[in-house]
Order: C-alpha cells, then structure tokens, then sequence
C-alpha cells in the first residue's frame, strides 16, 4: 500500500508563476545562486538558499541561515508572493526537455510508510546534510522542495492522469535552462478519491532523488510526533512533499568520474594494468553504448574500456553496476580511490555537461576522466528491492524538478 495525501499547496500567485520557482537547492554553489537570482526578489532561491542574502562566505550551518529562510518564507506568504490553496488538492506536474516528457503527481507521502521501508532508498545519507536538511524543515515549517519519487507504472494511474491532462494547466513555463513545466490543480474530489485509491494499490514507492529530503522530512515527523501529547497521526509534520513518477518515464544521466592524478602509474603503466580486467582500444566514439562500457579520457586520447566476464559477479544487483565494476577494477586497485564518498581526488560530473565537460576538466588539470553507460531504473528498482546500497553518485536525473512551484506546510 502507498498512501498519498492531497494538501492545501502553497503557490506562486499567478503573475508570478514563472518567476518563483528554481532548480533544486543541491545542484549549485551559494555563488551561483546568488548569480541566478540576482534581479529576482522573489526567486525561491531566497528561502532555500538564504545565504544568498547574507554576507559571501558565511557558513552555511549558520543560525542566521536558517532564521533568514524562515524570514524570506514568512515575507513571500505575507506579501502574497505565494498564496494557500483554498483547500487540499493533488497536482499534476510534467516536465519536458526536448524530446523528453514526464508526468508525476505532486502530493504528500507519509513519513511512517518512509520509516518502515514502504518508500524505499538506494542511497545512504550524509549526517551534515541530512542535519542541514532537517534544521531547514523544522526551522521553515515547511517542505521548500519535493522528493522525486517513482513507482512501478500502473496502467490505470496513467489513464487518469491522461484525463487530467485534458483540461487546462494551472501554470505553463519555460524556464531559463529550456526546461518545461507545467502544473495541473486537482480539485475534482471524485479524481482525487480516485487516485487516492490507485495508489493504494502500489506495493512500494522508491526514492529517486531527494534521499536527504525525504530523510530529513522523516526526522521531523519523528521528533514532532514525540513532542506532541496529542498526536493523532493527522497531522500535516506526518506527511511530506513529494512528485511520484512512473518508472517508464524517468530519464537518468551518466554520472562520470574525473581524477586529479594517476597515483603511482604513469598513462602507459596504467593502460597494462588494466587489461586483465578491461579490454582497452583507442576509440574515436568514447560514449558508451551499452552496459559495461566506459570511456576513459587519458593524455588527450579517449579509450574504450570493456569489462571482462570474470571481472564483476552478473547476479549481483549492486556489484553489477556500471559504477561498482569501475570502482572495484580500477579505481580502487590502479588509482587509490577506496571510498569515493571522502577522498578529494575524485569528482562527479553529470551527464547534462556531456563529453566536452569531461575533457575541459581534464585540460583543467585532472589527470584523467571516465564517461559511465547509465544506470537504468530497472537496476534501481532491483537494489532497493533487495535492501542494499548503490555506490555514490550512480544516477543523474533530469530534468530536475523545480523548487518553489507547489510548497508543503506543516501546519
């Protein structure tokens, strides 16, 4: 069973529906946030990333962090930039980007189902992020950005959101990064039963991006349930914000490697010794094409590396990965990278940035870069189903939901 809730949204009033909401708040610095919403008093940037109107430099773990994105909240609903819904909807969201359409229901989900694995996770959370998460909830009273969520297509759910899609849009954008969006207010009570009731029918939802969020979202249920003697599990702190996808429709990016140096190797040195576990060929077309194969950019000349059979166990769901045979095979034996979460050697680069992204960091200075086939959402769904972990970074999602176009309150 999947219970989802419809909530009173709290929503850019409609002059201004296209300037409020922005991308997530982990996917740029404070200084590029602070670049994007300059000009742009009412840009969602100012309650998720309120550093922006502090001082450069101030820790982001600061007091005044969180005070000033409960102040810039507060301003927003006092000066009518977002206004309440007049009672509790579902939201149809879609996105597009280029050829790319998805459609997710933005609703709230229950932080119990999260706590008893009925809404399951693939990624293990970070203590600082998830406090800092956490401490923006709690202080905001608010979930300031959905968790991407998917689900096993059902083909009932998608003929009524095909119905919904009939009528016309609440809010239609294009945002600056080409990016459409487009929300659809579900208020007829007999589709939202309705929907209500598909879902329940859903065994499980799994957390596609947002594990941080719906971590921290959880938290605070928890601690808002244990302070309150009158608790009664109606509460809006039991439910948080989220856009439920099917998992037909999802669109995940390489997640590639960079390397600032070869350890002991030198380029040729490094070439021999992985050819027990990768075959290795110079290639004019380093993209790859289907699971294990990697392009690895060395000295200005990409390779194509293609695992072995007897390099990976095929049965199992994580050691399987694309991302694992790479780390285990190579980053960690030739290059000393043993736990890609710490060591400073290694970064993450988005597929979104493409090939040219790879090379530019290697004329930056990085010594060498590998460009991953995909992880797909059937492997996802295979891990989390299984109870286990995914390597860091194994999945890019786009496009990225935006922050800002429908907010949760918890009271």
């Amino acid at each position: 069973m999947s219970l989802i809730r419809p909530f009173r949204g709290l929503r850019p009033r409609p002059d201004l529906a296209h300037r409020v909401p922005s991308l997530p708040y982990d996917v740029m610095s404070s200084a590029e946030a602070r670049e994007m919403a300059a000009g742009n008093p009412e840009s969602f940037l100012h309650v998720i990333k309120p550093e922006i109107d502090l001082e450069p430099g101030v820790d982001l773990y600061d007091d005044r962090v969180y005070a000033k994105a409960a102040e810039n909240l507060r301003r927003f609903m006092d000066d009518g930039v977002l206004v309440s819904d007049e009672a509790p909807f579902l939201y149809l969201y879609r996105q597009r980007m280029g050829e790319h359409e998805q459609y997710g229901l933005m609703t709230c989900v229950s932080a119990r189902e999260y706590d008893e694995d009925l809404i399951k996770k693939h990624e293990h959370t970070r203590p600082d992020k998830e406090a800092d998460r956490t401490r923006h909830v709690d202080e905001t009273g608010a979930n300031a950005g959905p968790v991407f969520l998917t689900y096993r297509a059902r083909p009932e759910i998608d003929s009524l959101v095909s119905g919904v899609t009939q009528a016309r849009p609440d809010v239609d954008f294009v945002a600056e990064d080409s990016i459409g969006h487009t929300l659809w207010v579900i208020r007829d009570q007999q589709t939202i039963e309705t929907l209500v009731d598909a879902f329940a029918k859903v065994d499980a939802l799994y957390v596609a991006d947002g594990h941080h969020r719906s971590a921290s979202a959880a938290t605070v249920a928890r601690r808002r349930r244990e302070a309150n003697p009158d608790h009664t599990g109606d509460e809006e702190y039991n439910y948080f914000l989220a856009v439920l996808f099917p998992h037909d429709q999802l669109q995940i990016l390489d997640y590639n490697r960079v390397v600032t140096d070869l350890g002991e190797h030198s380029p040729r040195s490094l070439l021999e010794a992985i050819g027990d576990r990768f075959e290795v060929e110079p290639t004019q077309e380093p993209r790859p094409t289907r699971p294990h194969d990697f392009g690895m950019y060395l000295e200005g000349r990409w390779y194509r590396l293609r695992a072995r059979e007897h390099s990976f166990p095929a049965e199992d769901p994580v050691a399987s990965l694309d991302v694992a045979i790479l780390q285990e095979n190579l980053l960690a034996p030739e290059l000393g990278i043993g736990d890609p979460r710490k060591d400073r050697r290694i970064d993450f680069v988005g597929g979104i940035r493409g090939l040219e992204g790879l090379r530019q960091r290697c004329a930056e200075g990085a010594a060498v870069a590998f460009a991953l086939y995909p992880t797909t959402v059937e492997q996802l769904l295979a891990v989390a189903d299984a109870g286990r972990i995914m390597p860091p970074k194994s999945t890019w999602f786009e496009p990225k939901l935006r922050s800002g176009l429908v907010v949760h309150l918890l009271k």
